[in-house]
């Protein structure tokens, strides 16, 4: 009888200890982070950035494997069938919050299959114009655009993506027409531009600013909520007063939902603590990506309210579903 009590008590205490014993193990073998695009994009070179500094920290290897296509969902889909035990982790853009209502079928619910750990930065994308069209401010181009309705045309990486979103919620809020024209990434859209093809693109910072400083590219506005940091002269359009223009194209870190809240928890803390090393620190700002500070809770509810800000846009803005 006291060996069978010895026994019960023992499995309850390893079963009470479940979770506690989880974090104390956690990691044990290595981490797979899933990037939802293209090696050398920015979501890429920032989850490299930070999983070099997560290796020496958590003493296991992390292993990038790049799974793009289909606006991030093919990766997003592969980490929402995987095992929630904290060793397969997700690396995403916004468009983790526009596919629900960008794709017709998602083969898994962005909200309740996945889980968001931390913000890994904003960042800001800027409008940028050919100065042979005589844009100085956000404003110009608007007169433009109302004097010519329909005429000119935006760039963007393609339906769905942050440029054509940040352009359309820029045109619905100073109401204008604009005829959209979607290319793969960012040098073939610049390379547009700069020819004087295309009017306007809202093009991630990094990649214009080489253009910007010898002045074959002009910035009108910067397109986030804030001035970023990289151009600190350009206002951004809520400052050129267009009213709720404003888009944050940000990359964050996600896992399984049903990952214990404990890995969860610890798995955010590691990610500050190599978020704010100088060598990375340094590394995100050359990149243009500004802090975005949020515990999970946080994210999550700001997750919840993006979709339904993201579905509202969509339609608004009568982007068709892919």
């Amino acid at each position: 009888m006291f060996k069978a009590k010895s026994f019960l008590l023992g499995a309850a205490l390893l079963a009470a200890s479940g979770p506690a014993c989880a974090q104390a193990v956690w990691p044990s073998k290595p981490l797979r982070v899933v990037v939802a695009f293209t090696p050398g994009s920015a979501t890429d070179i920032i989850a490299r950035t930070i999983g070099e500094r997560l290796t020496a920290q958590l003493g296991q290897p992390v292993v990038v494997e790049n799974r793009p296509g289909a606006s991030g969902t093919i990766g997003a889909a592969a980490v929402a069938r995987s095992d929630p035990d904290g060793h397969t982790i997700l690396v995403n853009s916004s468009s983790h919050t526009v596919a629900p209502a960008t794709m017709k079928e998602l083969p898994y619910d962005t909200l309740r299959d996945l889980s968001g750990v931390a913000p890994l930065g904003n960042l800001p994308n800027v409008l940028v114009v050919s100065p042979a069209k005589g844009y100085r401010s956000a404003a110009d181009l608007v007169a433009a655009a109302k004097a010519r309705p329909g005429k000119l045309n935006y760039a963007s990486g393609g339906v769905g993506s942050a440029a054509q979103l940040n352009a359309e919620r820029f045109r619905l809020s100073a109401g204008f027409e604009a005829v959209h024209v979607p290319f793969k990434g960012a040098p073939e859209a610049l390379a547009q531009v700069l020819a004087g093809e295309v009017d306007f693109y809202f093009c991630p910072i990094v990649p214009a600013l080489p253009m910007l400083k010898d002045g074959r590219l002009a910035a009108v506005a910067v397109g986030s909520n804030r001035r970023a940091a990289a151009l600190p002269e350009v206002p951004t359009t809520l400052e050129a007063g267009y009213a709720n223009s404003d888009y944050n194209f940000w990359v964050g870190m996600f896992v399984p939902a049903k990952t214990p809240r404990e890995i969860v928890a610890r798995l955010h803390q590691e990610t500050l603590k190599a978020m704010q090393a100088p060598d990375v620190a340094q590394r995100l700002a050359r990149l243009g990506a500004e802090p975005m500070p949020m515990t999970p809770e946080q994210f999550d509810a700001y997750l919840r309210d993006e979709v339904a800000a993201n579905a509202a846009l969509v339609r608004a803005a009568g982007i068709k579903a892919n």
